[in-house]
Order: structure tokens, then sequence, then C-alpha cells
């Protein structure tokens, strides 16, 4: 994606999203599970924003955000829709509908997201007739349309969703998502359940689309190869935060958190004299419920110092590039641990 012009279509502030934990017959509220923990980012039109982290790290719970699948708990969401950007955690039930119209999202497990009882044609016709489109014909033509972008045979809207594959049950939902023209397509580990051949066939369709339709994506994975073909940014996240964000080439040449260059240490090298000195985390993952004090990875960070214990490190820019990163090493003039 060109960096000479950008147009935001993303404003995110100060996002919060808290789950409560009750205790006893009166469900008094004993803490909150900290999913996503005051997080600001923008997201550009046009661009893939790769999402990664740990599990738990809370990056379903954002992707779920942006579509108001989960409703934050704090901070805000603005959506660009060509009249400014708008508050969509205020919006009221006629707004949120047209906005669902606008991002779409495709779910992990896509025999999941399909009804086993109902044939393909019904789960892509209950959309179109939810939007308006009330003529049968002009319906059968926008799923025509849409089978045909992602290879699927018009005569298989028949059959039912165990009737296929895992990849082509994918497409399937891929196709479904684009039937209403979406701007944005949240994807939450759309190939993770699939064979690693199927896996590059569903990436090369989605980036086809993505240039055809000029569509914006946030791509959520815990595969840090698929990441790296997918994405023109990327955002590492753990417990609820974000720690760095960069393009991709300077993130993957030029890693400044500790966390993101243990998590690259860890792609496999398909070259078998190929050396890469592995960076083992020690230590556990803190719990999303009690975070320690200070930086939340300071426990399992092998430059600790003692400011990380009592300060969280803010997210700032830093060097030429931009690249953001949450880390001590890089405030106040320090140039980090290479």
């Amino acid at each position: 994606m060109s960096t000479e012009k950008k147009e935001v279509i993303f404003k995110i502030q100060n996002l919060q999203t808290w789950f409560p934990i009750t205790k006893g017959f009166r469900k008094r509220i004993v803490g909150y599970v900290k999913a996503v923990d005051d997080v600001s980012l923008d997201i550009y039109r046009g661009e893939t924003l790769g999402i990664v982290g740990e599990s738990g790290c809370g990056k379903s719970t954002f992707g779920k955000n942006m579509m108001m699948l989960e409703r934050p708990t704090g901070g805000q969401v603005l959506f660009n829709d060509g009249e400014g950007g708008r508050d969509i955690t205020q919006f009221n039930r006629e707004e949120m509908f047209a906005f669902r119209k606008k991002v779409q999202m495709v779910f992990q497990d896509p025999y999941s997201a399909l009804n086993p009882q109902k044939k393909i044609y019904e789960a892509f016709e209950e959309p179109l007739k939810t939007h308006g489109i009330m003529s049968r014909e002009e319906r059968e033509k926008i799923m025509q349309r849409v089978l045909a972008m992602v290879n699927i045979q018009p005569d298989y809207l028949m059959r039912y969703p165990h009737e296929f594959s895992g990849g082509q049950r994918q497409r399937l939902c891929i196709a479904r998502a684009l039937e209403v023209m979406p701007e944005v397509l949240i994807c939450d580990e759309p190939v993770s359940a699939l064979d690693v051949s199927i896996q590059a066939q569903v990436l090369n369709l989605m980036k086809e689309i993505q240039k055809e339709l000029k569509l914006t994506y946030l791509f959520i994975a815990h595969d840090l190869s698929v990441v790296q073909y997918m994405s023109d940014r990327i955002m590492v996240m753990y417990l609820g935060k974000i720690v760095e964000v960069a393009d991709s080439r300077t993130l993957y040449e030029k890693p400044l958190h500790p966390y993101t260059r243990a998590l690259l240490s860890a792609i496999p090298i398909p070259d078998i004299h190929g050396v890469r000195k592995r960076q083992i985390l020690e230590g556990e993952v803190p719990s999303p419920i009690h975070k320690p004090a200070g930086c939340a990875f300071h426990n399992r960070c092998p430059h600790c110092m003692d400011v990380c214990k009592t300060t969280d490190p803010k997210l700032q820019h830093y060097g030429e590039e931009e690249q953001q990163v949450a880390c001590h090493l890089y405030q106040n003039g320090g140039k980090g641990e290479q």
C-alpha cells in the first residue's frame, strides 16, 4: 500500500473491553478480565492490518469490537463513512444496521459459521433479503457473481455445508460476506483450520478479491508467516495492549520490542542448514485479571529495568519509519537492546 496518501477508515481511541467476573448468588462483581485495555490506533482505507499475539492477548475481542459483536466498556471507535468519523459505539439500531453492511466478518471455523440444517442457497439468500433485495432474480445474480469470485460452481448452492471440504466452506463464507459489497472485511484466523496447501489457495484468493474490490482487511492470525504474506502493517498485542506497530517489512527486519523479537524467532526456517538464535521467554503469562504493575511483559523480559516494574510504557513513534513501540528501552532517548 502506498504510504504517500492515507485515508483513515477507523480511528480507535482508548478502547477498552473488560469482562466482569461475578461471584455468589447476587452475582457480585469481584474483578474484570481486561481483554482489550486502552488501545489507540488508526486503520487506513485499502490496507491490510495484521494483528498477532499469543492466545488470550485480546486480538479476537478487538476484531469483534470493530463490528460491535462485543460492545466495548470504554473508548471510541470512529468510522469514516464518507461524512467524517462517527463513533459506532453510540449508533442506534438503524445506524448499526447500515454500518454492518459496510463491515463484514469471516470467522475462524467455516463449519460453525454455516447452519448445517440449511442449504447454501438459504444461507446466501438470507442476508440479501435482510438488506432489502427482494427480487429473486437480483439475489441469484449477486450469488452467482460472488461465487465466481471464489471459484465455486453456482449449482453448489443446493448442497449442504457437510458436503464441502474445509477450504470450500471457507471460500463460501468469504463469498457470503462479499454479497452486500462491504468496505471492510474482518478476518479472524480465516485459514488456521485449513491444511497448508489449502491455506495458500485461500490467501491468494483473498488478495485478489481485495485488489479487485479495494477492500480494507483486518487480518487476525497467530501464524506469523501468513501475517507477513498478507499484511501491509502489523500490530502486535500482549495482554490486551499494543506493544508494537510497524509496516510488514520493517517489523520482520528490525523488530524493536523484546516480545516481538521472541515471536519472530519462533518462525520455522525452511532450510535445514539455517541458523537462528531462538529467544525463549521465561516465566508465565500474567493473568489478564491481575495484571502486574508497570509493563505487563516485565516478568518475562530479558531486558527488564526498574522502571519497567513501576511505569507502564506508552506507545510512541521511534525512528524515521512509521514504527511505534511501547517499551522503556526506546523512550527518553533510549536505543534499545539488540
